[in-house]
């Protein structure tokens, strides 16, 4: 059992483990730092990620749920009970953590795309909902960067798009903002610049997925932005 508690910290942070496991979790925590800081940073990336898309959904939403509730069963069939074998074992730890953090991702990813699913003609809607298609693509791979700050950058080679998320970066002097560059074989290529999307936050940078790339940094360059970094990264992330 103390071995398999190791492998909780994910579904942990997401509220998706059993009462049971999830209490004797809390008693492992005490005892194991390095499980107690897996917990925080993955509590600080899944808060970033919903902080960082959230929106007011549109007034026919809450129509068109209602509307389709209306015609949703909410009662399930009426079937013959099935005995069950007196010695059914309890599933393994593994089978049920993973069902519940499947149940989780499901519930994480239906919120964010249910509150953008008529994006309309709004450019920010569109590009919202153009974010939460690469979160949420099956191949979505996921890299983050040491501090200070918090980065974190998703890429969906399916969907040929690249999202960086950053908050929390150290103040910048008058005069000065933070850019993305994408670094590779090809050379530095600029991704665009991280615009304030209030405390500590920024909104998402949105891009093309360019080939060659194997790490993205974050600089503070005039306001303006720069042709090639004129200092050294704030926040390197590398995505091998």
């Amino acid at each position: 059992m103390t071995a398999e508690l190791h492998i909780l910290t994910g579904a942990y942070a997401v509220n998706a483990v059993p009462e049971e496991e999830a209490e004797a979790f809390k008693r492992h925590l005490r005892g194991c730092p390095a499980c107690a800081q897996e917990v925080r940073e993955f509590q600080e990336t899944a808060a970033r990620l919903g902080s960082a898309l959230a929106a007011v959904p549109p007034p026919r939403l809450r129509n068109a749920t209602l509307a389709q509730v209306a015609r949703t069963r909410q009662w399930p069939p009426l079937v013959a009970a099935v005995r069950r074998p007196r010695a059914a074992k309890k599933p393994p730890i593994r089978v049920a953590l993973w069902g519940a953090a499947a149940a989780a991702a499901g519930a994480l990813v239906f919120g964010l795309v249910t509150t953008n699913t008529e994006p309309g003609t709004d450019p920010a809607q569109r590009q919202l909902a153009s974010v939460n298609s690469v979160l949420t693509a099956p191949d979505a791979s996921t890299a983050k960067g040491a501090e200070p700050g918090t980065a974190t950058v998703v890429t969906s080679r399916s969907q040929g798009k690249i999202v960086v998320l950053a908050g929390d970066l150290p103040p910048l002097a008058p005069g000065k903002a933070y850019q993305v560059w994408f670094i590779g074989k090809s050379g530095v290529h600029s991704a665009g610049m991280l615009a304030d999307d209030g405390p500590h936050r920024t909104r998402p940078v949105l891009a093309d997925l360019p080939g060659g790339i194997d790490r993205v940094g974050i600089t503070a360059e005039p306001a303006g932005g720069s042709s090639a970094p004129t200092v050294p990264a704030v926040v390197m992330v590398n995505l091998t």
